[in-house]
């Protein structure tokens, strides 16, 4: 009995400790800038998950992402002239 209730009681913990070293899978490197970055320009987003997802993308690749919840894309030109397969704009 003692057996099993060790066993399990290792099971959790390392059940534990390994969920808290995996990072969310969003398309979202966690990194500090781009993560706080597209947090805020997201925070008013209908389909947040995916607003995270490709200002992410963007983020990690242009290293800039613009001020507040919407437009102000001038601030960053490489965000601002990504275009997804179908000619729209990719960046949130």
């Amino acid at each position: 009995m003692k057996l099993l209730f060790a066993t399990l009681l290792l099971l959790c913990s390392f059940l534990l400790l390994s969920s808290s070293l995996l990072v969310p899978v969003m398309g979202v490197v966690d990194s500090g800038y781009c993560g706080n970055k597209c947090g805020e320009r997201c925070k008013k987003a209908g389909v947040m998950d995916r607003c995270l997802k490709y200002c992410g993308i963007c983020c990690e690749e242009c290293k800039c992402v613009p001020s507040g919840t919407y437009g102000n894309k001038h601030e960053c030109p490489c965000y601002r002239d990504k275009l997804n397969n179908k000619g729209k704009p990719k960046c949130p």
